[in-house]
């Protein structure tokens, strides 16, 4: 029996959003993943160096599943329910967890790193990142891409403006991390189909992800989410496209 509009939207809005595990949503979205397996690359890199800092770790899970870590394993993240998280979860694996704002500057001393990653940085503040590295250092991550899931923010807030709709495209970032003194070694981006099953999901998903729509809350868009979710029961799937890049730069010696 098909499980009504309020059942799932509440279901949705008592789940916890805390961390950065995805996994509420298995068997209620999909989402494709990227060709170059992120997690498995900085596995490689971080079994390469001495000493290696990790930005915006969120609760540490993709971190924690590169494991082993080098002998200095610094990350950082700035939300406490995060970061309490990720404090638990890294310690053990031997990596210390900073409390830091998105913001610059970095708490370290400068060329203190070997390598540099991060997934999906809220903004990559490309002078600190080479501040940080040293001479030969490298800067790995995956960033989200531009107009990312924007069928669903459009859902909700309308058309957006070609600038916004353009906001963290390659070619802007290259051009910043190479203003900061980095050379850009790869840079590749793709666009990946996401499928949301049911108006939970796509609840869930906002509460989560707080910059798709900032002023999300049920109540304020109800009635955008029950037509959405007539048209999920009649149509199939809710369909996005994530927008997703790699990145690696290195600092020259």
């Amino acid at each position: 029996m098909a499980r009504t509009f309020d059942d799932l939207v509440a279901e949705a809005e008592a789940a916890s959003v805390e961390g950065w595990d995805f996994s509420w949503l298995d068997g209620r979205a999909t989402e494709q993943r990227p060709s170059w397996g992120y997690q498995r690359l900085l596995r490689e890199r971080l079994a390469q160096v001495g000493a290696a800092l990790d930005l915006q770790t969120g609760g540490g899970e993709v971190l924690a599943g590169a494991a082993p870590f080098p002998p200095l394993m610094a990350a950082t993240e700035g939300w406490p329910p995060n970061l309490a998280k990720a404090t638990a979860l890294l310690h053990p694996l031997g990596a210390v967890v900073v409390a830091a704002p998105e913001d610059p500057p970095l708490p370290f001393a400068d060329a203190a790193f070997d390598l540099v990653t991060s997934r999906h940085p809220v903004v990559p503040h490309w002078a600190e990142i080479a501040r940080v590295l040293r001479p030969g250092g490298s800067y790995l991550a995956q960033h989200v891409g531009p107009a990312s899931v924007f069928e669903l923010v459009e859902y909700f807030l309308g058309p957006l403006p070609e600038a916004v709709r353009r906001g963290r495209h390659p070619d802007d970032e290259r051009a910043a991390a190479e203003a900061a003194g980095l050379e850009v070694v790869d840079l590749r981006t793709e666009r990946l189909r996401i499928e949301f099953h049911d108006i939970g999901a796509v609840v869930w998903f906002l509460r989560k992800v707080i910059w798709m729509v900032p002023d999300f809350t049920v109540d304020r868009y109800r009635d955008r989410l029950r037509d959405l979710h007539a048209l999920i029961e009649s149509d199939g799937p809710f369909v996005a496209h994530s927008a997703r890049s790699l990145v690696d730069a290195r600092k020259p010696r």
